[in-house]
């Protein structure tokens, strides 16, 4: 009786013949090397982590979270390196069971998205706020509002303002010589004998001017049109910068100064109450 092998026994096994075939991993791996890519190549391209990258090269599917996402990073890495993907994933259901009952609105991802999207600046908010500043400041603006007249007369220490105009202005060559603007009666009766009075009228033409009380606050800053006159009063001294002296007229404590200032001229001058004299 023959102890030989029948040719039955000689036939390969099944499992030789599925040894011969590589596993899912080692065939991803194999192709990436022959492209000449390196996982972080791969990874780049794809979107997909490099961890998980690693994973599937091991055969270790379990990083990727499920089937559905298994088969997608097969076929992405499988494109990537320039496979048919059609016969790993037929590979992979015959390992896992077969091909997964397909779930209604359920994305296969191509690479996985790890990155949150940009949200863009919120602008209805931001018109919101800008619409509530805006009413807020026309609110604030009609409530204070007229506090601002240039033409008004302003006076130091709280004391009331007086305002004066001259006679309304003519040109310069048609004035006559020996006429000079007149003190109007609210200078002369607005001149305490404890304080210092100054009264500048623009009778020439028009002239910036500043004025500070004694303690250097700001009285007034700004144009004087002609014809227009401010009052100034301090209980020390009125400084004085005249941005055009020749078209300025002063009245110090109710008495004219007569000074034959030029025009265009600047002059910085200081009042106090034992004037009128240039201080």
């Amino acid at each position: 009786m023959s102890l030989g092998n029948s040719p039955e026994d000689e036939r390969p096994f099944e499992d030789d013949r599925e040894e011969a075939r590589p596993s899912i991993g080692r065939a991803l791996q194999q192709a990436r090397i022959a492209a000449g890519l390196t996982v972080d190549d791969v990874s780049s391209a794809t979107r997909v982590r490099i961890a998980i990258v690693h994973a599937i090269e091991a055969d270790d599917f379990d990083p990727c979270g499920g089937d559905v996402y298994a088969r997608g990073h097969i076929r992405t890495l499988a494109k990537a390196v320039r496979l048919d993907p059609a016969p790993l994933l037929a590979q992979y259901d015959d390992d896992h069971g077969g091909r997964p009952a397909p779930t209604p609105a359920a994305p296969l991802f191509e690479a996985e998205r790890i990155r949150p999207e940009r949200r863009g600046p919120n602008w209805t908010a931001a018109m919101v706020a800008a619409i509530v500043a805006v009413v807020g400041f026309v609110g604030f603006t009609a409530f204070s509002g007229g506090d601002d007249d240039g033409g008004k007369t302003q006076v130091a220490e709280g004391s009331k303002p007086s305002t004066s105009k001259n006679a309304s202005p003519t040109p310069k060559n048609d004035k006559p010589e020996d006429t000079e603007p007149a003190p109007s009666d609210s200078a002369i009766a607005a001149a305490p004998q404890d304080k210092v009075t100054v009264q500048v009228s623009a009778a020439d033409g028009k002239s910036w001017i500043s004025a500070k009380d004694h303690n250097g606050r700001s009285l007034f800053d700004g144009l004087l049109k002609q014809g227009e006159s401010k009052t100034f009063q301090d209980s020390q001294k009125v400084n004085l910068v005249l941005g055009d002296a020749g078209a300025i007229q002063l009245y110090v404590n109710g008495k004219k100064i007569d000074e034959d200032w030029q025009p265009g001229a600047v002059e910085r001058l200081t009042y106090t109450k034992g004037d009128p004299q240039v201080g």
